[in-house]
Order: C-alpha cells, then sequence, then structure tokens
C-alpha cells in the first residue's frame, strides 16, 4: 500500500493523518486493491455493497441507467475521489447507481462498517477519519445539489447555461475545460445529443460562447 501514499494524501478522507497512521487505518478497514478494465462495471444497480471505493489510477463514472440502456451520468470519480459511501456506510442497502471504468482504473476498496463501529483503541486517526468522511459526504450533497440545479430548469439550452455558468464560476475564469465529451454532458445533463449540438450551435452564432470539444469560453457583453 504504501506505493498508493501520494494519491491517498491528496484525498480529503485522509486528510490530516500521517503516513503512519494511514497504513494503520487501511489495515483497520481491511483495504484491498482491484484492478477494471475499461467499460467494465465495479459497482452494479441491484446489489448491495459493504466497501466504498477510491480511484487510485484512471477514472470512473457514477452513473444511473434504466432498462432500456438510457445512462444518467451523476458524476465522474477521477484518481483520489471516493464513491458509494453512504451505501457501504447502511447494511444491506441497495444501489440504485452504477459504477463503471471509464478508463483502466485501480480502485482501493474499504470497509467503512469498520470505521462507523467503536474502536477497540480509541485511536486518534479512527476519529480523524470519521470527521473526514461527514465532511467527503457533504461536499457530495453539495456536487449532487448543482447537478439538480442544472437538470431542473425546463429547456436544454437553460440547462446548458446553468451548467457552464457554474463550471465558469467554480474554476474562477469565462475560459475553461469540462470533464465530460459530448454524450456524456448530453447524460450528464438528461438531454438529447442531437438538440443538445443544435443548441450549442445556436449559442455560438449568438455570440453567448465559443467551444472545442471540451473547450468553452463564455462571452460576456
Amino acid at each position: 500500500m504504501k506505493k498508493y501514499l501520494p494519491i491517498l494524501k491528496k484525498s480529503p478522507f485522509f486528510m490530516g493523518l500521517s503516513d503512519e497512521e494511514t497504513l494503520s487505518v487501511l489495515h483497520c478497514l481491511n483495504a484491498s486493491v482491484i484492478t477494471k478494465k475499461q467499460n467494465t462495471y465495479i459497482f452494479r444497480t441491484g446489489d448491495s455493497t459493504e466497501v466504498m471505493g477510491l480511484v487510485l489510477s484512471g477514472s470512473a463514472l457514477i452513473i444511473q441507467e434504466d432498462l432500456w440502456g438510457y445512462r444518467n451520468i451523476l458524476s465522474r470519480c477521477h484518481a483520489g475521489d471516493f464513491f458509494g459511501e453512504p451505501y457501504a456506510a447502511k447494511p444491506g442497502a441497495i444501489l440504485n447507481i452504477s459504477v463503471i471504468a471509464e478508463k483502466d482504473c485501480d480502485i482501493l476498496l474499504l470497509n467503512v462498517h469498520r470505521l462507523l463501529v467503536t474502536c477497540q483503541t480509541a485511536c486518534d486517526q479512527h476519529q480523524k477519519l470519521i470527521r473526514n468522511l461527514v465532511s467527503v459526504l457533504a461536499n457530495k450533497i453539495l456536487i449532487f445539489n448543482d447537478k439538480i440545479t442544472h437538470v431542473s430548469k425546463r429547456t436544454t439550452r437553460d440547462k446548458l447555461l446553468s451548467y457552464l455558468s457554474s463550471e465558469s464560476l467554480r474554476q474562477s475564469s469565462l475560459n475553461f475545460d469540462i470533464p465530460f465529451d459530448r454524450q456524456q454532458l448530453a447524460d450528464f445533463l438528461c438531454v438529447d445529443r442531437a438538440a443538445m449540438s443544435a443548441e450549442l450551435s445556436k449559442l455560438q452564432k449568438e455570440g453567448v460562447l465559443k467551444t472545442n470539444r471540451k473547450h468553452f469560453e463564455l462571452l460576456i457583453s
């Protein structure tokens, strides 16, 4: 596990822990590493899990999909990001999301239940992890609240402008890159890709924005 310490130290879940404390809690949480190929499932809707995942390399998509294959992207996880925490914290909870490897990736699996039970030694790092987990969950709630704001807009145009405005504010720039390609952006905003592409073309012609693949520039008159 030592080779993963540089990634773990950047994760908010391990914030405030020394290398020795981190390695100790990894043992306490029954940490294990799995490798997943691109487009394979890490978690699947309908299953239950006792572990949450942390992306060590590559990236993963958290999605919802129906029986007809329609996909709604909830978020993307990069190295250092977690997924599956709420389901792992509630024994028997059924997943209503799937997690798919967007690229080949290594995933660290941690048993959350072992974190939520009383530590026999009442170690300081155990308490730090609980505080950090609350912070991680709170941040995820804020991210999903932003998504709800975007997808609740009535038109494709409004959804696009809501999302792009939010990204511009988050990155403190009118020039920025988004993490999604066109199909992924359409899935994230719950809109038809063709309709979204047509709306982007209109916005460019109207002088509202410029775009090239994942790069956007918002034009403020």
